[in-house]
């Protein structure tokens, strides 16, 4: 099957990581549609295809698929890429604040797998690929449902991978470090952050230390040419880690190191001591 024939579904193509590898895919010469929350500008000639679809939405995602198999007939590839993060102490967030994190970040990912399976499994072939976090590898303070949706993001990619393989689909993460795609500036933070929450001081301290990583960080590249490689990848890994040598090493140590000491290191990186 050549590329042009193979129809690909990543979501969250708006902006940063999403819309970034939607244009590498379609480049390549694949048949690619890009979701976003609002209604999409007309494609360009030379473009992705937009789709319209809201992965909190058990019927939006319905319809978006509905449309991609009623023109193409299948879906080969998905990336689940939606997503954003809550900033915050645990007790100045709400569980409907929690609860709308969870919804996008790992029920939306649910959603696109389930929707996108049948036609895969029918065929006995397919690709998903989950983009993750080394925050769904090791906590970090104030972000602590962001990164809850990614370690649950970590367990059902596993689970998923299992059930899937005798199928012939292929599951993998991929799991970027800290980059400068957007995802800063649309950070939410807890409607009770703020001076008047006995955590302001340290939550400002972390939550600016992760912008300052964030922002230092401009090359999405390596991200997006690691998602396109699981793709083509005769056999693809369970994970790729994409992040400086600093935070790769840092989540290496964890199993070597006490508990303690650790929990130190990543309280003096967020300088939150």
């Amino acid at each position: 099957m050549t590329r042009s024939e193979q129809v690909v579904l990543i979501t969250g193509a708006s902006s940063g990581f999403g819309k970034a590898i939607a244009e590498a895919m379609h480049a390549r010469g694949y048949c690619v549609y890009g979701t976003t929350r609002t209604v999409p500008a007309p494609a360009k000639a030379d473009s992705y295809r937009p789709l319209a679809m809201d992965v909190d939405s058990e019927a939006s995602v319905a319809e978006g698929v509905e449309r991609i198999l009623r023109e193409r007939g299948r879906i080969d590839v998905l990336v689940n890429n939606a997503g954003f993060g809550v900033a915050g102490a645990i007790e100045d967030t709400t569980v409907e604040e929690a609860r709308a994190q969870l919804e996008t970040n790992f029920l939306g990912t649910h959603r696109l797998c389930r929707a996108a399976l049948p036609g895969m499994r029918e065929r006995r072939s397919g690709r998903i690929v989950n983009i993750s976090s080394l925050a769904g590898l090791v906590s970090v303070p104030f972000q602590a449902f962001y990164c809850a949706t990614k370690f649950a993001v970590e367990a059902y990619t596993e689970a998923l991978r299992m059930e899937v393989r005798p199928f012939g689909i292929h599951v993998s993460m991929v799991e970027p470090g800290d980059f400068a795609t957007g995802f800063t500036a649309r950070r939410r933070m807890a409607r009770a952050s703020g001076p008047a929450s006995a955590y302001d001081e340290r939550c400002r301290a972390a939550v600016g230390r992760m912008a300052e990583d964030e922002l230092r960080n401009s090359d999405i590249g390596p991200v997006v040419r690691k998602v396109v490689a699981v793709v083509e990848s005769e056999r693809p890994r369970l994970r790729y880690p994409v992040a400086s040598l600093l935070q790769r090493t840092m989540v290496a140590l964890r199993p070597a190191l006490p508990p303690s000491w650790f929990e130190y290191l990543i309280m003096d990186n967020y300088e939150i001591r």
